[in-house]
């Protein structure tokens, strides 16, 4: 497993951008994000909902177009100091991604959403191409790593990036007022308090608000910590939510509960060749 940053006494201080794009409208949402994450500049990482500089249903705004990740747009957001994790809809060669940009000194490292929901009223595999590896990144305060939306769900995902070596999950999301045999807020509390709790890492979880197609997007923007508790949350309307980390803490709770100690990396492969065999049949 890579080794975290040199530990840092100071805490990692976060600020969660819970807001309502305007559908299509790439330019004006960029620009709008451009002044909030410019008034953030005394935190050390910003993040934004999934999908923040374009709006969800891009099926219904043909000619909004994905962006490059280098797009100068895109770096200005990382020129104010603190990292900028923001969710587009990335161009590459002939695809299009739903990824999540981490902006820093006009540097961008990628993640791009690998588990895309086609079911019902969801029809991201319409639109765009599965990603293929799950990132960690580091900063100079922490180890983070970002799930998009659905691949949150998906129980490898968090244990992955745990094992990696994450101390801050982020997850941006697009969640709409629904029912997945129980209200989806509620299911998403469970899922992030148990990846909290499982992984001892702290989880950033950002939801956009505002309706858009007939959906509603419920925000609850929160951050939550390792025992599950929920630290700070939003409500349904556009917002700021600060909330300072302590990494120090988290790595005592490592060193008192050595959750991680054993991935048994060797088994999950395993097992998982196994399925990808019979998936094949």
């Amino acid at each position: 497993m890579p080794d975290t940053p040199t530990p840092d006494a100071s805490p990692l201080k976060v600020r969660l951008l819970q807001t309502d794009p305007s559908l299509g409208d790439v330019s004006g949402n960029l620009e709008h994000l451009n002044h909030l994450v410019r008034a953030a500049s005394d935190f050390d990482l910003v993040t934004t909902a999934e999908l923040a500089t374009h709006g969800y249903h891009l099926g219904q705004v043909p000619d909004a177009q994905p962006i490059n990740a280098n797009d100068e747009r895109l770096l200005r957001l990382g020129s104010y100091g603190p990292a900028a994790l923001v969710g587009f809809a990335e161009a590459d060669r002939h695809h299009t991604f739903n990824s999540a940009a981490l902006i820093t000194n006009n540097q961008v490292q990628v993640q791009r959403k690998m588990y895309l929901p086609t079911y019902r009223a969801w029809e991201e595999r319409k639109h765009f191409r599965p990603g293929g590896r799950l990132h960690c990144y580091d900063l100079p305060k922490a180890r983070i790593s970002t799930l998009i939306c659905n691949d949150a769900w998906q129980p490898p995902m968090p244990w992955l990036a745990g094992h990696a070596g994450a101390e801050v999950l982020v997850i941006p999301v697009n969640s709409v007022t629904s029912n997945v045999g129980l209200p989806t807020d509620q299911a998403w509390d469970l899922i992030l308090r148990h990846a909290a709790v499982t992984t001892q890492a702290f989880v950033l979880f950002i939801n956009r608000v505002g309706r858009e197609n007939g959906n509603d997007f419920w925000g609850g923007s929160r951050v939550i910590h390792p025992s599950g508790e929920v630290m700070a949350q939003l409500g349904q309307e556009p917002g700021e939510l600060d909330c300072e980390l302590d990494l120090g803490e988290l790595r005592a709770l490592r060193r008192q509960w050595p959750l991680l100690q054993e991935s048994r990396a060797d088994l999950i492969a395993r097992e998982a060749a196994r399925l990808a065999q019979e998936e094949e049949l």
